[in-house]
Order: structure tokens, then sequence, then C-alpha cells
């Protein structure tokens, strides 16, 4: 899952992608209405790649918890993150058992199940996986092609030699 193209915007809810540059700042462009405006410096753009839920062990990742919720839900959204406090929490244990419930606070679970729901809803959810099966499928077939080309020369040669 690829979320280094999209970001969050500090002041802002939702997500956006980076729609332009200008000379003094950056146009971003909404995941959820697509409305286009400029960034200024005094905003702080992160992108989802970079944030990650603390964890007992450390760091989990969005991209990793974004694909085991994917996987849960079989590519369906989430739950909202209108629920309550208790319920987000159970099922996000659910998904990361071992995340940091003093580090991990409710407006971090919102984020995490309202993104997901905005990534869902503009069908950005494509697991890498997926990606790389289709592409080393592609892959294989070009390189029995070129073996049939290069099987296909060799016999040619052959009998172009067997003639002489």
């Amino acid at each position: 899952m690829n979320l280094s193209d999209i970001f969050t915007l500090s002041g802002k809810s939702g997500l956006f992608t980076i729609a332009g540059q200008t000379k003094n700042n950056v146009i971003v462009e909404s995941l959820v209405d697509g409305k286009k405006f400029p960034t200024f410096a005094s905003n702080k753009l992160s992108a989802l790649k970079d944030i990650s839920i603390f964890t007992t062990e450390g760091e989990t990742p969005l991209s990793e918890i974004y694909r085991t919720i994917y996987n849960k839900e079989d590519g369906k959204e989430c739950i909202s993150h209108s629920e309550s406090e208790d319920n987000m929490r159970l099922y996000l244990e659910d998904i990361l058992p071992n995340y940091d419930k003093d580090q991990v606070y409710k407006s971090d679970i919102k984020k995490l199940f309202m993104w997901y729901n905005i990534l869902h809803k503009a069908d950005r959810l494509k697991l890498s996986e997926k990606k790389n099966a289709e592409k080393q499928n592609v892959e294989k077939k070009n390189v029995e092609k070129k073996n049939n080309t290069i099987e296909k020369e060799e016999k040619t040669k052959t009998t172009i030699d067997n003639k002489k």
C-alpha cells in the first residue's frame, strides 16, 4: 500500500495530494471534495507514509495497519470515526493488539479510522502485493516470450547450418 503521495495538513481535516507548486507555496487537492488550494509556510504537510502508531515494541506504520484493516474488512470501509471511544479501542485492539494504550489517544484513533475511510472512498487503498504479483506475471510472460524467440532463432540458425 503506497501512502507516499497522500498528506495531512495541519489545521485542516481530511487528506490531500499535491496538485502543483508555485514559487512560494504548494497547491494541494482534497481527497474528500477535490477542492484545490494553496498551502503556506505556516501549514505543516505530513506524508501518511511517515506516520506510525506506537506499540509496546516500537512503532507500526499506517500502511501495515491499513493493510490489516483492508484484509479484515475484505476491502470495505472500517468502523466509523464517530463511534464511541470504547468501540474504536476494541477495534484497534483487534487489528493491532500490541498498540500502546498510554501513548495512543482517542484523537489518534479517530484520525486512523477517518483517514482509512477517506482513502477507501477515494479508491486509494490498493494493496502493493497485488501490483507486485501482476508485475511479476507480466515479467514472467516477457521472459517466456524472450525464451521462445531465442529458441526459434536457434532452430532457424540450426536449420540454416544444416542446409550448408
